[in-house]
């Protein structure tokens, strides 16, 4: 080689050296959109609150982020999609009781929710409802409590499915008043609610954020929340508690993960940005317009709450003679 070639050869090699971190940072993560699968149906809770915020750390991530609903079977199938997707951080799945509750509920689930996923955080939290039609004349849990004791296992409730929060719980508060009733299971809160609204069932227990909207509007009646305390957005609702029912308190909560193995950057990357936009004003009013509230938990912390709700959920079908399906 001439020593003038060798020399721009020389001095190519270098320039490229030098840089490659800057081709790399080029592209950075994301580069391009995100997927988060939702395991429940179009119009849920937790539909409703990964849209809001999807549509705040899309401009934070600067990629959309696409939601995918992918419900059924207790939120198993979206679930199964997510641990079997690439660890590369353009999957998500939405992360809530129902995937820990299902390590219990379930003989084969199809995933392991410690084992196949990276917690990344907790985002949102929501009570737990006991909803009638507003022209029912049930107008208090004692006054349920009379009409279940004086028609035994007649009364119909619903339930967003077997195994469900509002299923267990609903079968929980049953076994605290000791009274029967008949359980008719639909496909998700939404589908719950409105069989509530069209008079199909008595009553439910769905998550607070899916009959907000019902309840302000005077179609549907709030008799108790399972919550430890009163709900700020339904200040006149009392507890179970407070109703005369101590000793059920359910609250629902959800939260983004991604498939086991992904790296620590993209992670650190996705919870920068969810706690970014769950700092942003509107996004918080937009939250708790839907009866939720944010409830950041992070890493460890978000994975001793999935630890917690396996050991609740093991405690309450042992409580009302559930075996795993």
């Amino acid at each position: 080689m001439q020593p003038t070639l060798q020399r721009r050869a020389l001095l190519g090699a270098g320039l490229a050296a030098a840089f490659a971190p800057f081709a790399h940072a080029a592209d950075p993560y994301p580069s391009r959109a995100v997927k988060w699968l939702l395991p429940y149906l179009a119009g849920t809770g937790p539909d409703t609150t990964a849209r809001i915020l999807a549509e705040a750390v899309g401009p934070l991530l600067g990629q959309p982020v696409v939601i995918e609903n992918k419900g059924g079977a207790a939120g198993n199938i979206g679930a199964r999609l997510a641990a079997k997707s690439p660890a590369d951080g353009y999957t998500w799945v939405y992360s809530a009781a129902p995937m820990a509750a299902n390590m219990r509920m379930y003989k084969q689930p199809g995933f392991d929710a410690l084992k196949d996923f990276r917690h990344v955080m907790r985002l949102t939290s929501s009570d737990i409802a006991l909803i009638v039609h507003a022209d029912s004349d049930i107008d208090s849990v004692q006054a349920l409590a009379a009409r279940l004791r004086a028609a035994p296992g007649k009364l119909e409730y619903a339930s967003g499915g077997v195994g469900t929060p509002s299923h267990l719980g609903m079968e929980l508060l049953l076994s605290a008043l000791d009274a029967r009733a008949l359980h008719v299971p639909y496909k998700g809160a939404s589908e719950l609610v409105n069989a509530v609204l069209g008079k199909q069932v008595v009553f439910g227990t769905p998550i607070l954020s899916v009959p907000y909207q019902q309840i302000k509007a005077g179609h549907l009646r709030a008799l108790a929340v399972a919550g430890p305390r009163r709900n700020p957005m339904l200040p006149q609702v009392p507890t179970l508690a407070e109703a005369g029912v101590p000793g059920v308190e359910l609250v629902s909560w959800g939260g983004v993960s991604v498939p086991a193995g992904t790296p620590d950057a993209v992670v650190e990357r996705i919870r920068a940005a969810f706690r970014a936009a769950l700092q942003q004003p509107r996004v918080v009013e937009a939250l708790q317009a839907q009866g939720g509230s944010v409830d950041m938990l992070d890493g460890e912390d978000y994975v001793r709450g999935f630890t917690r709700e396996m050991a609740l959920t093991e405690a309450m079908m042992k409580r009302v003679g559930l075996a795993p399906m």
